[in-house]
């Protein structure tokens, strides 16, 4: 297969843990095309917000600090890395304490509005695989391609634990698994833009693939569309 196709948004939305953003930075690779990770986005946003002791339930100060605030993907020495106001945050946003409190950001209807903005404008001249969970419903509810994937939540706190135990050796798999059953709650649950599959999006579960064989399997559904 050539990895030449036609100019689309791939648009991927699904639960955490379930290998969205691995298989859409491969995607992106293989096609030649940017890749925008919009959950490092909410990420970022609530670092900034710890960091400076934003009370999230005053609208005010969550729109004044919003004002503030500069979120850019950087590429250096072929990895993308996410930049808060100049600086590179990359691994302090995977931190459990980010973890912790990004859903609860990411449902503040003015922080989704003002990273949607964000993401809308990055999009514009498409070649970009987007992952999140409102990309197909929400950002880009016009995209070529759309995915929701998902796995089991066994599956996907088991290999969330076998990412966060090399940086975070005390963590327990135990409390892996109940963030993500919280998250899983809260982003489906939120008023504003919540989780769940639109009609025209394929359905890739995950729970007994390797990562090879999902990313397989959505380069084939790009290419029986546009190759």
């Amino acid at each position: 297969m050539k990895n030449m196709i036609k100019d689309i948004i791939i648009a991927i939305d699904g639960h955490s843990g379930c290998g969205k953003s691995s298989t859409a930075k491969e995607l992106a690779k293989h096609f030649k095309y940017k890749y925008l990770d919009s959950g490092a986005m909410y990420r970022a946003v609530t670092l900034f917000f710890l960091r400076n002791k934003v009370d999230i339930n005053d609208i005010k100060k969550v729109r004044d600090s919003l004002d503030k605030i500069s979120i850019d993907f950087v590429v250096k020495f072929g990895i993308q890395k996410i930049f808060l106001n100049g600086k590179c945050v990359e691994d302090l946003i995977r931190k459990e304490n980010i973890s912790k409190k990004v859903s609860v950001v990411s449902a503040i209807p003015e922080v989704r509005k003002f990273l949607v903005n964000i993401q809308k404008k990055m999009g514009l001249n498409k070649k970009i695989v987007v992952e999140g969970r409102d990309i197909t419903t929400v950002v880009f509810p016009d995209a070529e391609i759309k995915i929701f994937m998902t796995a089991s939540l066994d599956v996907r706190a088991r290999r969330r634990y076998e990412e966060m135990k090399i940086s975070n050796p005390d963590i327990t798999l135990d409390q892996v698994s109940d963030n993500l059953k919280d998250r899983d709650e809260k982003d489906s649950s939120r008023e504003d833009s919540p989780l769940f599959k639109v009609d025209d999006a394929y359905y890739v579960d995950t729970s007994s693939l390797k990562l090879d064989d999902q990313i397989k399997k959505i380069k084939t559904l790009v290419y029986e569309k546009f190759g």
